[in-house]
């Protein structure tokens, strides 16, 4: 096992945004109900700042029946509207995944399940509703049928679509044994037979889970999430007690009112709760309250869509915090074969004539090796069309496991001759050319040794002719293919504070090639499944969060022990019961999607409580000179957005403070727009947008609604 640092120089690429769905007016309506229903104090009271704001809407109800007045009652409609609105972002956000959950529910209940209560004795078979099938049931699926549950293929191979569930309509291969035999429940068998034993526990189904997660009913709250709401919850009780001893303070010193202020209008109208009320919902941080259950379900909302099923609203939340990242080399870093990039030719033989040999010994060698060796000749020589008659007279050789060779047999002119080529590993080809009379020489010893230590597969092509000693030819240079725009992609991450580790069964010299044309960090080459354990445990000691990818049964230690585990769909039940996420598309690359997925979510929820936390500033401005220039003339300064009179200014900041959170609803479920920088760049565009946008966006709003409000009869 080898750990070593590479160094990548930095290349500058174009931000990357993850997507996210844009406010529909007609989901807005649609969501309205639900809303509504949110009122309940039952679902209402896990939301404290939005609590609050229901209370204080309860206490001017009552008020505003007790005296009525336009004041009074437009004020108790903009505050009972300030807490639809919240819930509103919340059903909005639960309601994008509706449809699919419908969708994904009606193919649960309606699918049936050919039990074999009696497996491996197929006899006896009965017809029960999915929905009731057992962990350790074994059910048998043709051709036509939908699986029934979550399992592993025991017995059989056959096609499957996936698409009810991944959304990409290519058909997939399960089979029993190995780590291709996890079926989903859902999908369609499109051939043949296979046996499924159900592996999932009641009502814990991908299904039910999917379902949970899109209409967020099983969403728990993270971490962070939790200690911004005690955050909110302390303000609001700080707020709270600030505002309710006022009113006795004054009584104690008999002073004036200073929750009526002398004001005429509020005076004769007595409303000097409904003023207080107003105070308070003004001063209570109400805009990061009402978004902040939406930002968390559209940030799980923004996984669906690519296909990724997380188990915790905590993996999503750590997928931001994420500082180690462990990928796989084969396809994830490379395309996941090695392919043909060069001829090598000895002297005395072209690179026309070694390409030559080189396709026709590889046109029976059906691996993708050997298919990357047919093109190369293609490409670069022109070798395309073979002559009917060769063709015919050819005896191919296909590759095996046991010989590592594939080759050709042809008939040549004299009498009886066969030339005999071979393509294959360096050390069987060799081989077979001692068998047959040769020598191999020290040019192609050298070759073979200059492409090992590049980091690629040396294949030796070689041939031999009845009366004559085998030679051989040249060299196939194969090497790992990394994916187009990878270097860019770890760049990225770089810039983002992310460490990537290359994790390989390779041996050193192959892994530093790779991970140095790659661009990442670190690679761990002779990679067992226990170093993979011990590697994580290392990065979590040193006080970092660690994600990895994997599919196999191998891999469910370390991806159980990682922070943010994402398992292969088409992997084993082990992995996926081992992650806390799911990849539906079974693309390793998606790790880095979701670490951006991750860093997004935590980039708008800080970017949104900047954004409230600034424009109540505005609200202090707006609401405070109203109430107390009349006690204290000296605060009339503060005033500094001349607002019409004191029922005018309360009213405006009400209003504001309502439209704001319908405004940044779309904000929330799209996520304030992402591109990798550091921990000071991020936080000084923070201040700049989101900080003094907060400060300047009220105060334009609050004025306009002021000179709007002017216009309302009984209020000015």
């Amino acid at each position: 096992m080898t750990v070593s640092t590479v160094e990548a120089a930095p290349r500058r690429q174009s931000p990357r945004r993850a997507p996210g769905g844009l406010l529909d007016p007609r989901m807005l309506w649609k969501s309205l109900p639900d809303a509504v229903r949110k009122l309940d104090p039952r679902t209402l009271w896990r939301n404290p700042v939005m609590f609050i704001v229901e209370i204080g809407s309860v206490f001017t109800t009552v008020l505003a029946i007790g005296r009525p007045s336009v004041f009074a009652w437009v004020i108790t409609v903009w505050l009972w509207l300030t807490v639809v609105f919240a819930n509103l972002a919340e059903a909005v956000a639960e309601g994008r995944g509706k449809a699919q959950a419908d969708t994904l529910r009606q193919a649960k209940r309606d699918t049936l399940a050919r039990r074999l209560p009696a497996w491996p004795d197929t006899a006896g078979e009965e017809t029960v509703p999915a929905p009731q099938l057992e962990r350790d049931d074994v059910v048998v699926v043709e051709a036509g049928q939908i699986i029934p549950g979550d399992g592993d293929v025991i017995e059989g191979i056959a096609s499957v679509d996936e698409s009810a569930i991944t959304g990409e309509s290519a058909p997939v291969i399960r089979e029993s044994g190995g780590d291709r035999s996890a079926v989903t429940g859902g999908t369609r068998v499109l051939s043949d037979r296979i046996v499924v034993r159900i592996t999932q526990r009641p009502g814990q189904s991908f299904i039910d889970r999917m379902i949970a997660l899109v209409e967020g009913a099983s969403r728990q709250k993270t971490p962070n999430e939790i200690a911004l709401n005690i955050l909110l919850a302390a303000l609001t009780i700080i707020f709270l007690l600030s505002v309710a001893t006022l009113q006795p303070l004054a009584i104690y010193s008999k002073a004036a009112n200073p929750a009526a202020a002398d004001d005429a209008t509020l005076t004769a109208h007595g409303m000097t709760g409904i003023v207080l009320v107003s105070l308070l919902i003004c001063l209570i941080p109400t805009t990061i309250g009402a978004l902040l259950s939406a930002i968390g379900i559209a940030g799980m909302d923004r996984l669906v869509q690519r296909n990724v099923l997380a188990m915790s609203g905590r993996a999503v939340e750590a997928a931001g915090d994420v500082n180690t990242l462990l990928l796989d080399k084969t396809g994830t870093i490379t395309l996941g074969n090695r392919q043909a990039a060069e001829f090598l030719p000895v002297d005395g033989v072209t690179p026309l004539e070694l390409a030559d040999a080189a396709q026709l010994s590889s046109l029976a060698d059906e691996t993708p090796e050997g298919r990357s060796v047919v093109v190369l000749a293609k490409t670069r020589h022109n070798l395309r069309e073979r002559e009917a008659a060769l063709m015919r007279t050819a005896t191919f050789v296909p590759f095996t496991a046991q010989t590592r060779m594939s080759g050709v047999d042809l008939a040549t002119d004299g009498p009886e001759a066969t030339r005999r080529i071979r393509k294959g590993a360096a050390a069987a080809v060799m081989k077979w050319v001692r068998d047959h009379g040769g020598h191999p020489t020290d040019q192609v010893g050298g070759i073979v040794d200059a492409v090992s230590a590049s980091g690629g597969t040396p294949l030796v092509v070689a041939e031999h002719v009845d009366g004559r000693s085998a030679r051989a030819l040249g060299v196939i240079h194969l090497k790992d293919v990394v994916k187009a725009g990878m270097r860019a992609r770890f760049d990225e991450m770089r810039r983002m504070g992310i460490r990537t580790v290359m994790i390989t069964g390779d041996n050193p010299l192959t892994a530093q090639a790779i991970a140095t044309e790659a661009g990442v960090d670190d690679f761990l080459a002779e990679a067992t499944p226990e170093d993979k354990l011990a590697l994580i445990r290392r990065e979590q000691a040193g006080g970092r969060l660690v994600a990895m990818t994997g599919d196999g049964t191998n891999d469910a230690p370390a991806l159980a022990q990682a922070d943010v585990g994402v398992a292969m769909n088409t992997g084993t039940s082990a992995a996926k019961e081992a992650g806390n996420m799911v990849d539906l598309d079974s693309d390793p690359t998606k790790l880095i999607e979701i670490v951006e997925i991750g860093k997004q979510l935590l980039i708008t929820r800080g970017a949104l409580t900047t954004f409230s936390i600034a424009n109540d500033i505005a609200k202090y401005f707006a609401i405070i000179p109203a109430m107390f220039a009349a006690v204290y003339p000296s605060l009339d300064t503060l005033n500094v957005m001349r607002l019409h009179s004191s029922t005018s200014a309360i009213l405006s900041a009400v209003i504001f403070n309502a439209l704001v959170i319908v405004a940044l609803i779309p904000l929330a479920l799209r996520g304030v727009r992402y591109s990798p920088a550091g921990a000071s760049a991020m936080l000084r565009r923070n201040l700049l947008v989101y900080g003094l946008g907060g400060i300047v966006a009220p105060f334009a709003g609050i004025k306009l609604i002021d000179l709007l409000v002017q216009s309302v009869p009984g209020i000015s």
